[in-house]
């Protein structure tokens, strides 16, 4: 499962979630403003800005990154 941790009216998130539904890839959106367990994990990651990817099998990436949506496919 992918997670897209987001911040509201955020140029960068609504990016993704486009590139992502155009690449039929599936996810789970969570507000970073709205969940501080979420916010509180992104931070362990090392993260301060979000649009923040998590995959379920440990890789993870902040911003906008075509070349690694791609190898989601």
């Amino acid at each position: 499962m992918i997670t897209l941790d987001t911040k509201p009216v955020r140029v960068q998130c609504d990016i993704i979630k486009c590139a992502l539904d155009q690449a039929g890839i599936q996810y789970r959106v969570i507000d970073l403003t709205k969940d501080a367990e979420a916010m509180a994990y992104v931070q362990s990651l090392g993260y301060r800005q979000a649009p923040v990817v998590v995959i379920d099998d440990g890789q993870h990436w902040a911003g906008y990154q075509p070349g690694k949506i791609a190898a989601l496919r």
